[in-house]
């Protein structure tokens, strides 16, 4: 047997992982991360996202030779033309995503073999307050409901200990959990 051989598991790769963890039990900088994007309307509900660059692991990360383009408008019953997710849509995904790197990444580190993983979201929000008509709801969404459909090689308390982790860890469950200082700043040109 090879032992220079890299362990894999769920196509993450386990030595790496581990090793990230590592670095950042050594130095916690490495841990500190920030995103960025820039969005410019195109017309009525339709906007385009571009994402490249962001700071990480103590230094800008270059890696993304093109950023990536991520459409935005709202179904023709709320006046888009459905080139895109509405936002309220977009924050399902990013929990979804969020939610299947946790499950994926912190099975890897248990030595769980995930053989199929998916999830689905439903979200309830009622537009009254979005459309200027309540002062007494909230515009956001009312509830999100996740169903995990999860299929892997390990003991039901073994699953239930991920299945709690991953809740504890992930950073948009967190940031749709618990509000977040938001600074917003005008510059009119």
């Amino acid at each position: 047997m090879n032992e220079t051989a890299i362990k894999s598991l769920n196509g993450v790769n386990v030595d790496q992982l581990l090793g990230t963890i590592g670095a950042v039990k050594e130095n916690a900088d490495i841990a500190l991360f920030k995103f960025r994007s820039k969005t410019k309307w195109i017309s009525g509900g339709h906007c385009q996202t571009e994402i490249k660059g962001f700071y990480g692991a103590t230094q800008e990360d270059a890696s993304r030779s093109k950023p990536f383009v991520l459409e935005g408008d709202e179904p023709a019953v709320l006046l888009g033309k459905n080139l895109g997710p509405n936002a309220v849509e977009a924050v399902l995904h990013a929990l979804a995503s969020c939610l299947s790197v946790g499950f994926v990444y912190n099975a890897s580190a248990m030595d769980i073999k995930i053989n199929s993983l998916s999830f689905n979201l439903e979200g309830e929000i009622d537009l009254h307050a979005f459309l200027g008509l309540s002062e007494s709801l909230r515009p956001g969404y009312k509830n999100i409901s996740v169903t995990v459909n999860l299929n892997a090689d390990a003991p039901k308390e073994k699953l239930d200990e991920l299945f709690a982790y991953v809740q504890k860890t992930s950073p948009v469950l967190d940031i749709v959990r618990n509000p977040v200082p938001v600074t917003i700043r005008l510059i009119k040109n």
